[in-house]
Parts: structure tokens; sequence; C-alpha cells
């Protein structure tokens, strides 16, 4: 017999959390069990399959922990998980990693964006997997609410700041206005964020009609576009019922050990966030998903009244935890059919392409780990980030951040700086040192995922702009090299001698799709730039037309095509000219676009 079969054989039949460890003595998994010595035994099965298989190759010794009932062992192993932080169980990040916006518990509440939820009061609205939403919120409330900007405990002033005098602020800190009425600003933010956006779009329609009326018509266009962004904003909920309930619905696909979850969130009826959670893990798919359950809500602020999940969980004890332990009435459900269902169905679809994307991206795994030996980097580069520069002539100079996990492009983590420092001069290595400092300057700030590894497009001197900035920033950890594509060499900052790789080697493929990728995301907003410049420019020759009013024609009607097919009453009105102008505009677009 065996050394494990000898222990499994001495389990008893009791409820407890099992901890199963590997040769060097660390705790590989955690799990819990109403009979500790039936669930133990059943990964010893001749039939087990291929993850459960992976897991006992390398088990060597198991420890339990004998509890009075399954709750109890429903808690500790959450918390056995949470200190050991064993490999093959489901171990995933909570939504502190997304943005989310901040409202801050003042007599002056602040509103911003952020990725620390600091519990001290304040109120949280996210987490925002979709930044560019949570970015258009931030606008919208800037530009309706005049908030205060200033950070920190209000200071009393004499007199206000400039953000008062070009109507962004209600300088609290100069008495001119009350905590009460101030505070019913902020409440009508929350109601915003909340979704409950009737009353404010009933307030910006009727100051559109007084502003037609009163022949205002740019005020009114202002105004009929901040009306038309939040209809944009709320339309983007797609899923709606009309209830107003907080629910959740957790969705868990699994393909041998890789694991995602997909989290949609609803407050009021409408999907204000989706989520995707992934791990590596041998548990099955309720194991997983009672794993996640503990994990994320535990930690959240936010806790739905009513759970939805695609596969059966151990709903009794979460129920009883989350009204023990964090003092909330949750009911879970398994919904086999109907709108849950549907919902369901909707994450599962999510998760199911999370998972191919994952499983496809594991090909790329061979080509990181010679991409380690080759450069002698201390870790598996799992997430490498990526820059390149594009201008033309020194004109519209745009800097590019790309980034790859496992080997495959993860666009969320996109980003694009318009660079402010060169002032027309062509400088590829000012170009780096500014995008290289803005992006980091913002990862420590923010408390951000640090990569592995840092491509620079280009040769030394771009390898050793960008390694002065994140010395400057105490990042000496982080691996910069370059990959320049005349010889496709690899440049370190602290070597002489390139590195050639053979035309074909699994390393340089995997840099080959980085700095490509770089490269074209650079240079689409480059010419996108460039072509609405070109616009600009053909509303700028017609004179009574300067570089503002080109601007506000091109953001009415979007196109040239569309002011070509506009009627010139309407080309007037939007625009604020004269008939005769708005003629002159239509004919010279006309022109253009037939030329």
């Amino acid at each position: 017999m065996s050394s494990i079969d000898k222990q499994v054989k001495e389990i008893p039949h009791k409820p407890g959390v099992y901890q199963m460890k590997n040769n060097k003595g660390k705790i590989i998994y955690v799990g819990k069990a109403k009979d500790l010595k039936k669930r133990v035994s059943s990964y010893f099965l001749a039939n087990r399959d291929l993850k459960t298989s992976m897991l006992v190759k390398h088990i060597v010794h198991i420890e339990y922990i004998i509890t009075t009932n399954e709750y109890e062992a429903l808690i500790l192993e959450n918390n056995l998980i949470k200190r050991w932080n064993p490999k093959y169980n489901i171990s995933l990040k909570d939504g502190k990693t997304f943005p989310v916006i901040r409202i801050t518990n003042e007599d002056y509440p602040r509103v911003f964006r952020t990725r620390r939820v600091i519990k001290d009061g304040s109120t949280y609205f996210g987490p925002f997997a979709d930044v560019g939403k949570l970015d258009i919120y931030l606008e919208l409330i800037d530009k309706l609410f005049p908030l205060r900007k200033c950070k920190g405990k209000l200071k009393m002033r004499y007199s206000p700041c400039l953000y008062y005098h070009i109507g962004k602020c209600q300088a609290p800190c100069a008495g001119k206005i009350s905590k009460e009425e101030y505070q019913k600003q902020v409440d009508q933010v929350k109601a915003f964020l909340s979704g409950k956006s009737s009353d404010l779009l009933r307030r910006l329609q009727e100051e559109m009609k007084r502003a037609s009326m009163d022949l205002a018509f740019e005020k009114a266009a202002e105004v009929r576009d901040t009306i038309v962004a939040i209809q944009s904003v709320n339309t983007q909920q797609q899923v709606e019922d009309f209830t107003l309930t907080h629910r959740d619905y957790a969705a868990c696909i699994m393909n041998d050990q890789i694991c995602s979850i997909s989290l949609f969130q609803m407050i009021e009826g409408k999907l204000i966030g989706r989520e995707m959670f992934r791990a590596e893990t041998s548990s099955n798919e309720g194991e997983a998903l009672n794993s996640f359950i503990m994990q994320f809500y535990t930690d959240s602020d936010t806790v739905p009244r009513e759970l939805y999940v695609s596969h059966d969980v151990d709903k009794e004890l979460l129920q009883n935890y989350f009204t023990n332990e964090l003092d909330k009435q949750v009911k879970i459900h398994t919904p086999k059919q109907g709108k849950h269902h549907k919902i369901i169905r909707m994450a599962q679809e999510n998760a199911r392409q999370d998972v191919t994307r994952r499983k496809r991206g594991m090909k790329n795994i061979e080509g990181l780990k010679e991409l380690k030996v080759v450069l002698g980097l201390e870790h598996l580069p799992k997430r490498i980030e990526g820059f390149d520069i594009a201008q033309l002539s020194g004109k519209y100079p745009v800097a590019s951040l790309i980034s790859f996990y496992d080997g495959v492009p993860d666009k969320k983590q996109y980003r694009r700086f318009h660079l402010k420092t060169l002032d027309g001069a062509i400088d590829d290595y000012e170009a780096i040192r500014e995008a290289v400092a803005r992006r980091y300057t913002r990862v420590i700030n923010e408390e951000l995922e640090q990569p592995n590894l840092i491509l620079i497009d280009g040769g030394k001197g771009q390898v050793n702009a960008a390694r002065e900035i994140l010395e400057s920033l105490g990042l000496y950890h982080i691996p910069v090299i370059g990959l320049a594509k005349e010889f496709e060499e690899i440049h370190r900052h602290d070597e002489d001698e390139p590195i050639r790789l053979p035309e074909g080697n699994e390393a340089l493929r995997v840099l080959q799709a980085v700095r490509d990728e770089t490269h074209r995301f650079a240079t689409s907003l480059n010419k996108k730039k460039r072509e609405q410049d070109s616009k600009f420019s053909l509303l700028e020759s017609i004179p009574g037309i300067g570089p503002v009013r080109s601007k506000k024609i091109m953001q009415e009607f979007g196109s040239l095509d569309a002011i070509r097919d506009a009627e010139l009453t309407l080309i007037a009105k939007r625009c604020a000219v004269t008939i005769e102008l708005a003629g002159e505009i239509r004919s010279v677009v006309t022109m253009r676009l037939e030329s």
C-alpha cells in the first residue's frame, strides 16, 4: 500500500477541510467536504478526469481539519485559500483591479476615478471593465454638476479659484454654496450613476427649449449634445426587465484546468457591469463558483439581493454565510428556463469565448519560455507591454501602448498618448521618454499591474531613453528591450551586441507580434488625426469659418458626406450661420467630394 493510500485510509467520515501538499511541503489544493473520506478518496479513482490527474500526480501528503459541520468547513476553506493561495484552487482578482468612480465621504464630496477602494464611507460606482464608458460618465458629471476639483480636505479661501470663474465649481471653499445645496448636486450625481436619469433628461430638455426660444442656438445645440450623450450611455444597457432589485449573474466555463467566470451585474433592471475572472484550477464548475462567490463578495462593497449561477452550488451554505457573516439576505438560483436563464447563457457565452482565447494563447507559452532563456529574465514574461511612435514630419505625434498577456493581445489594456512635449520637433527619443513617463507614473500612482517585459519598436537609443525614465521612477526591475526591424535585432540597454535569433524562432515570433501590433495601433490613430485635420482645413478655407467653428461643424454632422446631403436651413440652424454661408459650406464640401 502506497503512502497516499495509507493517508486516505486514515481519514474519517466527518465534515472538514483537507489540504494537499507537494514534495516541497507546499499546499497546492484546499477543499471542504461533508464527508472527508468520501471526498478525498474520489480523487484517486481510476476514471478521474485530466485536470484531477494533473493534481493527483503532485500530491505527496494530505492533511485534514475536522469541523463541527459543513458550514464551518466552508468558512475555513475560504480562509485557508486566501492565506495559502494554492496553485490548483481558484484564486481570482476582485473588481478593485478595475477602475471605479468614487464619491468621497466629506461635507463637500469630490467625484473622481480610482482603482483603490478605501472603506471610509465613500460611495463607489463600478467597477468598470469598459474604461471608455467610465470616462463618458466623468465627462458628463464634470459638464453637468460643478463640484469641487481640489484634492484633499477642503480649505477655506477668501476668493474662489479659476474653476469657479469658468463655471466648473460652485466654490464651497469661499462660501458660495451651502452644504445642503451642494449635497443636492451630489445626490443627482448618484442618481445619474445609478441609471436614474429621467429627471435629469427632463430638466435638460426644458433648458434646450428655452435656449431655442431665446434664439441661443449654440447653447441649445450644446444641451442637445449632452442629452444625446446621456441617452447613448443609457442605451448601452442592452438587458432590461424594469425591476428594482440588484441581481448578479455568474457563469463558469472550464476546459481542462482553464477556468473563466463571467459576472454580469444588474441594478434597477440594467446591466451595469460585465467582468471576467480567470484562473487555473482542479475544481469542477460548481466548486469554482462556490470559491468565487466566497472570495468576490466577502471583499465587495455591493452584494446582490439575488444571485443567479450557471451550475449547482452549495446554496444553503452560501445563503447562511451571507446572512451570518455579511449581514445580507441573498437568494441564490440556478435557472433552467426563462429570462434569467437567457442572461446566464449570455454570460456563459462570454466565458466560453474567453476560455477559447486563453486555450489558443497557451500555444504561445513555449515562445515565452524560450524568450525568458534568451533574455536571461528572472520571470516568465507573461505580461509584455510595447511602445511605438507615429508622426508625420513632426505633426500628429502619437505613442501607442499595447499589452500582450500569455503571448496574445490584451486589448482592454491598450492605450494611446497624444504627445505634448515635442512641439513640432522630430525626436523619437523624447517621444519615448514622454510616453514611458506618463504610462508608468500612472502605474505607480494607481498601483496597476506592472509588466514583466517592455518592448520598444527601435534600437539601442530608444531602449536607453525608456530605461532612463524607468530608473528615475525606481522601476529598475522591469527589463526593457528594443526590436529593430531592419535586421530583427534585439537590443538591450546593458549589452553592446544585439541578439539575432533565426527566422521562425518562437521567441522572435512573440516579439514580432508585439512590435507589429504597436505599429498598427499607433499609425491607425495618426492616420485618423490627419484625415480629421484635412476636413478642418477644408472648412477653414471658407471665409467666416475659423478653427472653432470648423470643429463645431464637424461635431454637428460627423462627416463631409452628411454636410453635402443636409438641407441649407439645417446647416444654418445647427451651425448658427447665415443661409448664404451655409450654401458656401455645402458647395465647398460638395466640390471636394466630387473631385
